[in-house]
């Protein structure tokens, strides 16, 4: 690492990500709830730029700015983060890409992952329920057999069609990876995605796949059959 880039102040990473903003890229964003007016393949590139840098990730988190905080999400090291550090970070981050970015960048990483996961699922507020649900969707691809499949079925089925949006849809993404990766529970969360009718009117662009359960389960199984 060069003398250059250890000097890197996230006063210079802030100034350097507000020349490239775009008024264009920030309408975009905040119709998904973001604020921050950066293109990601800009932002991307600063990041790499940069490199690892633990300190830096953690004084531009402190920032509060979006974008400076999804540049600290590439830069920092997961593993180098408490427990107790993640949960906070996760509470302060209500802009949705950084959440998704904190959730799957650096807690999927992290060895406080599964406590996480158990601790975040219950929690009252549904938007850190929400991120408890992503790692459990990646729960159910790598380690099924730490879970109680029927039993997520269970809550879904129950909870899923009156919970606010974020919680929703990582709800329905489980239901769904349990659909396309079980074949025993897949007449049931086919069921399950039918009946509750979640996400199936949700406006999906040509060749790509609906959010909706079913469709998406039947999709990417007959993929599977295809190969």
């Amino acid at each position: 690492m060069t003398a250059t880039t250890t000097a890197t102040t996230a006063d210079e990473v802030l100034a350097e990500l507000a020349a490239l903003e775009d008024p264009k890229i920030k309408a975009v964003n905040e119709r998904h709830g973001d604020d921050h007016a950066v293109n990601l393949g800009k932002l991307r590139a600063v990041a790499k730029k940069l490199k690892t840098q633990q300190d830096l990730a953690r004084d531009l988190w402190a920032t509060g700015d979006t974008a400076a905080r999804l540049v600290a999400l590439l830069i920092c090291r997961p593993k180098a983060f408490e427990r107790d550090e993640l949960d906070a970070m996760l509470r302060e981050a209500r802009a949705p890409k950084v959440h998704d970015w904190l959730v799957n960048y650096v807690v999927k990483k992290s060895p406080h992952s599964e406590d996480l996961r158990l601790a975040w699922s219950a929690d009252p507020d549904p938007v850190v329920a929400s991120a408890g649900w992503a790692l459990t969707s990646e729960r159910v691809i790598k380690e099924p057999d730490t879970l109680d499949l029927p039993g997520l079925l269970d809550v879904i089925e129950v909870q899923m069609k009156e919970a606010p949006d974020r919680l929703q849809w990582a709800m329905n993404q489980c239901l769904a990876m349990i659909g396309i990766e079980h074949s025993a529970y897949r007449a049931r969360a086919l069921a399950i995605g039918e009946r509750l009718e979640v996400l199936k009117d949700y406006p999906t662009p040509p060749n790509c796949t609906s959010p909706f359960a079913p469709s998406w389960i039947n999709e990417m199984v007959s993929r599977q059959v295809s190969k």
